[in-house]
């Protein structure tokens, strides 16, 4: 198996064999394309890393359709945004603009339908778009904030599908990124 050395994914692929009494043998590869160059040339029968590195690496292959991406997921360690320590007024914004994404795909609001929604009836969509004001100017930000964000970008599920998505290179399944209704990890605590 072609790992890189000092990674966590080295180590996560050595505990999962370890646990389940496999036996393996790594080749250990000092850098990210030297390893991939070393698996598309046979000199490993697989290699280790996150899905979506692993879903990068597939996608530039010379025959992406000859690569499958195994199921099992050997640890938790999920990708998110980071931003500089200390700023907590933008480390909110970041971590609300992410929130709003999962919740607009919760309450059905896409890119597409939001200017519909925004005439619903539903109080939570109204104050989650900014209709009913309060959420924006609790959070310091403006009151059609979210609405904003989905009405340029998407929902979660319009931006992992069109950036990482089963129709992009990468090919990746929703899976614990899907919400938490459809057996994912994806939940927003509500905008109130």
């Amino acid at each position: 198996m072609c790992v890189l050395p000092g990674t966590t994914t080295e180590q996560n692929v050595a505990d999962y064999f370890r646990t389940h009494k496999m036996s393996w043998k790594p080749v250990v590869i000092e850098n990210t394309a030297e390893l991939q160059k070393a698996f598309f040339a046979g000199r490993c029968d697989c290699m280790t890393s996150d899905a979506s590195q692993l879903a990068g690496a597939r996608a530039v292959a010379p025959n992406p359709e000859d690569y499958i991406i195994l199921p099992e997921i050997i640890s938790k360690e999920p990708l998110a945004p980071a931003v500089r320590h200390g700023d907590d007024q933008w480390r909110d914004i970041v971590n609300f603009a992410v929130l709003a994404m999962i919740e607009a795909e919760e309450l059905g609001i896409t890119s597409v339908n939001i200017d519909q929604m925004l005439q619903g009836g539903d109080p939570k969509v109204k104050r989650f778009l900014g209709v009913t004001e309060g959420n924006g100017k609790a959070l310091g930000l403006d009151e059609k904030w979210a609405y904003n964000i989905v009405k340029l970008v998407g929902n979660y599920g319009e931006v992992f599908e069109r950036n990482i998505g089963r129709n992009t290179p990468l090919k990746l399944e929703r899976g614990l990124n899907a919400l938490w209704t459809d057996g994912g990890l994806m939940y927003s605590p509500p905008f109130k």
